[in-house]
Parts: C-alpha cells; sequence; structure tokens
C-alpha cells in the first residue's frame, strides 16, 4: 500500500535509515583495533528493493546487503575507518533522508487536506 501512495520513497525512507545506522556504527567504532568499516550501496539496494516486486510483503523485510568499506590508510591495528570519510557520508546520507522524509510529510499532508475536502 505504501508503495502506491508513496512511490519508490517510502523504500528510499527505509534504506536510508538503515544506512544511517551502518553509517553511526563506523564512527561509533573508529577507534577499536581490527574494526572493518561498512556500508551500504544505497543505489544498488534500492533497485534490488524494487526489483522485488512491488507489494510483496517479502521485499520490505529484505536486508540490503553489507560492503565493506576499502580505507585509502588503514590504520595499524587494521581498523579501516576514515572518520572523516564517515562524517561526510553520514551527514550526506542525513541530508537525503531529511529531503525524503519532507517529501513523504508532503504526501501525507496532501491526502490528509483531500480527506478532510480542503
Amino acid at each position: 500500500m505504501s508503495e502506491q501512495i508513496f512511490g519508490i520513497h517510502a523504500a528510499a525512507l527505509e534504506l536510508r535509515s538503515q544506512r544511517m545506522g551502518v553509517l553511526a556504527s563506523n564512527i561509533a567504532n573508529a577507534a577499536t583495533p581490527g574494526f572493518k568499516a561498512r556500508d551500504i550501496d544505497f543505489g544498488a539496494a534500492l533497485d534490488e528493493r524494487l526489483a522485488q516486486g512491488r507489494g510483496d510483503m517479502a521485499a520490505h523485510g529484505a536486508e540490503p546487503e553489507l560492503l565493506y568499506r576499502r580505507a585509502t590508510m588503514p590504520a595499524l591495528d587494521g581498523n579501516t575507518v576514515e572518520l572523516g570519510r564517515e562524517q561526510v557520508a553520514f551527514a550526506e546520507n542525513a541530508l537525503a533522508y531529511s529531503a525524503t522524509l519532507s517529501f513523504v510529510q508532503g504526501k501525507v499532508n496532501t491526502i490528509t487536506r483531500a480527506l478532510k475536502g480542503e
């Protein structure tokens, strides 16, 4: 139902939220020896989610594939988190999440006004 109303934005919002969690985990483990930074390829995950079929409940439960991020300069302790890179990725993802959420809220407001007859 949500895909019929919100289109691609429902899946995008969910994937952006999941990616935000992964990036936050990377940032939190920046000083953990041996920690390997991970990320979600948002474009590929969104394409896969949409290809699984609209309205298919199993598609909503599918987790996106977590990929290991290649470090430009890994630490001597084996940690591959590059804090600046992670912070930029987190900020970009947060901005895209906010934009998608604003679109969804606008759609909800439009539907609410239509139901009220405004």
